[in-house]
């Protein structure tokens, strides 16, 4: 996946194992938060507790950082957003003072941009598209130019869907796929990512003719596929997207079909380069959980 930052050095942003699984992915040189923290201590100063208590000097020759990749929400939000703000604005050099005058922005790969998800607290808990709020506002509010992404991933972005038929393709003995069903809780990100999928399958034949493609349209990022063109040529009919009432999706909310409803009144929790385009937050239909949502399209199928 996005072969021409392979042999880049990235620096990566999230939860988990992430170095091990950048590298699964394909990227050669990856650099966590904690070890550029490690490697330059006095960057994060925040928690006075956890400042160091005498002046660092590097153990040794760090590496440029070439790209950033957020894979989700961090522990330490003020560390993180502290570190990755130092590396964009010294072009991946954080052990150098801020250059206001920089041309170009560091590479940004960001996934999983959910605002919200929902846990066992009554509410929905902040997602990683939070954390990319916070990122952006701080950006702008530094420079005075937009955060820009050289590719958005995960849901609702088009790939994430084109991949996803093909690998229930895989696991179908590669028989053919005539309805996908989608299923989720959250308007902007499972439903937005659904019908935009639905609709690419209405179109294909005149769009995403080329191997390098828009992540979803509004968004103005390009990615390069992952596998082979022609593993990802999509061959199911539709796509249809069932939304559940047990998750971030609020049953007392309106729905944007919903007449006493005014869609461009609608507070908008999708990526900031998403389109609120009402036809894609529209779900073909809505249950009370994914029980439910199996049984209808078991019916839908006649299983």
């Amino acid at each position: 996946m996005l072969k021409s930052f392979h042999q880049k050095c990235v620096l990566v942003s999230g939860q988990g194992p992430l170095t091990d699984i950048t590298r699964t992915l394909g990227f050669q040189k990856v650099v966590s938060i904690e070890q550029l923290k490690e490697h330059h201590p006095l960057l994060d100063m925040v928690d006075h507790n956890r400042r160091p208590k005498l002046p660092a000097s590097p153990l040794q020759t760090f590496p440029k950082i070439e790209a950033i990749v957020l894979f989700g929400e961090p522990i330490r939000w003020e560390t993180n957003l502290q570190l990755l703000m130092d590396v964009l604005l010294t072009n991946g050099s954080p052990a150098s003072a801020y250059d206001p005058q920089l041309s170009a922005q560091l590479p940004v790969l960001a996934c999983n941009m959910d605002l919200m998800w929902m846990a066992e607290a009554p509410s929905p808990r902040f997602g990683h598209g939070m954390f990319l709020l916070c990122l952006e506002s701080v950006y702008r509010k530094l420079t005075g130019r937009e955060l820009q992404y050289q590719a958005l991933l995960g849901k609702p972005s088009l790939l994430t869907y084109q991949y996803a038929e093909h690998l229930l393709r895989l696991q179908n003995h590669h028989h053919k796929l005539t309805t996908i069903y989608a299923i989720g809780d959250n308007l902007m990100t499972d439903i937005y990512g659904a019908n935009l999928y639905n609709r690419y399958l209405a179109q294909q034949n005149t769009a995403m003719t080329t191997s390098t493609k828009l992540v979803a349209q509004g968004t103005g990022s390009h990615v390069t596929m992952a596998v082979p063109e022609e593993e990802l040529v999509s061959a199911a009919a539709e796509c249809r997207s069932i939304l559940v009432c047990t998750g971030v999706y609020n049953p007392r909310s309106p729905l944007p079909s919903d007449q006493s409803s005014n869609a461009a009144e609608m507070v908008f929790h999708g990526h900031r380069d998403l389109v609120l385009d009402p036809d894609l937050v529209e779900p073909s239909h809505v249950v009370e959980d994914v029980e439910a949502a199996i049984d209808l399209l078991l019916q839908q199928e006649i299983l």
